[in-house]
């Protein structure tokens, strides 16, 4: 899942940042409104953090704007400013949830995720194909119901081509779901991690596996 994190704390953004793609999420961080609607313009997000006290305005002035430029998307406001009116200001203003610093990055991430299932609270909470399930509450992949050990890209990639499964994913979704804007990625990347993944569920005996669409991106489909 990608994040836009806006905040201008040059010690704290990096921080939670940081946090956030250890706690399995892809984030791009803006220390501005500016840098946000760049960004927001740039690529799709799955959810965005706003700071308030930005150097060029409120961050509140933001959700209009991405959900102008991403219609549904699930924003979170993260902010010294907690007075009750503050919270208040922010949820009239469009903000999914509010959250007051200091915070436990713990409970930070169980609202991101709560966020993220939200649109989906009618469905299931588990996506699957064959033997394979991602369950969007624990955050894991599932082969015949037992977790699977992946990394942070060889996850986000799995729960790409579950969502899509039996559909090509081209391969600058992949790179856009994978990495952050303001990360170098090697030519051979996504290629590497898409391999390591193949090779995962082979071991694990997945009854699925993932195609190359030569020049085109990647299909997980059943094993043939």
């Amino acid at each position: 899942m990608r994040v836009l994190l806006v905040e201008d704390d040059s010690e704290l953004g990096p921080v939670v940042a940081d946090n956030l793609r250890r706690d399995g999420f892809t984030v791009d961080l803006a220390p501005s409104l500016a840098d946000a609607v760049d960004l927001a313009r740039l690529g799709r997000f799955d959810i965005a953090v706003l700071d308030r006290r930005l150097p060029d305005g409120d961050g509140l002035s933001l959700v209009p704007v991405l959900h102008r430029l991403q219609p549904g998307l699930p924003i979170l406001a993260l902010t010294a400013r907690d007075a009750s009116g503050d919270r208040v200001d922010g949820l009239n203003a469009g903000a999914d949830d509010y959250m007051g610093k200091p915070f436990v990055q713990a409970e930070l991430v169980a609202r991101l995720r709560a966020l993220l299932r939200r649109p989906r609270d009618l469905a299931a909470t588990v996506v699957s194909s064959g033997n394979l399930a991602f369950d969007t509450t624990s955050h894991e992949l599932l082969v015949d119901g037992r977790p699977l050990a992946l990394s942070r890209r060889e996850l986000a990639l799995a729960e790409l081509l579950l969502r899509r499964a039996g559909r090509v994913v081209q391969k600058a979704n992949a790179l856009d779901a994978l990495y952050g804007l303001d990360e170098a990625v090697e030519p051979n990347a996504l290629e590497a991690v898409v391999s390591r993944l193949r090779r995962r569920l082979a071991e694990a005996q997945a009854t699925v596996e993932i195609t190359t669409v030569r020049g085109v991106g990647y299909v997980l489909d059943g094993v043939t």
